[in-house]
């Protein structure tokens, strides 16, 4: 069924969202895993949306975090320097193309590098405003990152749009009291607002009090 939202400015996460970055992400994170003798679908099942060292430390929780800080540093850099097969979701180009003229930002719980790595990888322009890791002090679920680029876009959390993917990531924005558009079906299982099966299909109108987002 299509639904039509009105918003004032669209929020959108970029691993899962715009970028499929999985196969790349799941690889290096089993790999870090295996010598500490993790549960492999226990380990996919939290490194998704989620900054590095937020999930080593449920993964780990005896460990002393200043370790998690550390590797955390070393995981971003072997992700920013292994772009393999990441590639946009489909429609992901038109959306931001579509977004050009609308107040939007992207917030990932990614550092600058591995952002800039990754979108340049999927062949994506990044947005003139970007939340990243540097920016917070909290990672998702935490809502730090979805109220900031929304003060920074001068606009009321209630009128912002999220496109998330992951449970962590729309967790944070529900607590950050947006509505959310869930990507992919696995979305589904973590109650966005609305869900679509990628990016593709999107309408988007500009309009005197924001933007009409047309979903198929």
């Amino acid at each position: 069924m299509a639904h039509s939202i009105r918003a004032r400015a669209v929020l959108l996460d970029m691993d899962g969202t715009l970028v499929d970055s999985t196969a790349v992400v799941e690889r290096l994170w089993l790999e870090w895993a295996k010598p500490h003798g993790l549960d492999e679908a226990r380990v996919l099942e939290v490194v998704h949306g989620r900054q590095g060292h937020q999930s080593m430390a449920i993964l780990l929780p005896e460990r002393d975090h200043a370790i998690n800080l550390v590797e955390n540093q070393q995981m971003l850099a072997r992700e920013s320097s292994d772009v393999h097969g990441v590639v946009e979701i489909t429609g992901a180009a038109a959306l931001l193309e579509a977004l050009a003229d609308v107040p939007h930002a992207i917030v990932t719980s990614a550092n600058v590098e591995l952002m800039t790595a990754r979108m340049s990888a999927a062949g994506l322009s990044l947005p003139h405003l970007t939340v990243t890791a540097e920016n917070v002090s909290a990672s998702k679920p935490d809502p730090e990152g979805f109220l900031l680029a929304a003060q920074q876009l001068g606009v009321a959390p209630a009128d912002c749009v999220v496109f998330e993917d992951s449970e962590a990531g729309i967790q944070a924005a529900k607590a950050a009291g947006m509505r959310v558009i869930g990507v992919g079906t696995g979305s589904v299982a973590h109650s966005p607002d609305h869900t679509v099966a990628d990016l593709s299909g999107i309408r988007i109108t500009t309009a005197e009090d924001g933007v009409v987002i047309d979903l198929p």
